[in-house]
């Protein structure tokens, strides 16, 4: 087995990490900020939660900014 071929196995791996790295980073990242305001405004648990579902979103806002617009351009 030739290192072209090897390398054609595991050439959507980089991709798939960089995706999934990149939505638990969305998520963690904006959760513990929803946290911390949490603590500061003396409300229970309320902004983690918000914090949690902003950051999801905002995970896959940026994976489909990165991946998923495509090449519209091309007619």
């Amino acid at each position: 087995m030739g290192t072209d071929q090897r390398q054609g196995h595991w050439s959507g791996v980089e991709t798939g990490w960089s995706v999934v790295s990149t939505l638990i980073g969305g998520i963690v990242t904006i959760g513990v900020l929803g946290h911390f305001a949490d603590r500061a405004l003396g409300t229970d648990d309320v902004l983690t939660g918000v914090g949690f579902v902003l950051g999801a979103a905002l995970g896959i806002y940026i994976v489909y900014l990165r991946y998923g617009r495509g090449d519209s351009g091309s007619d």
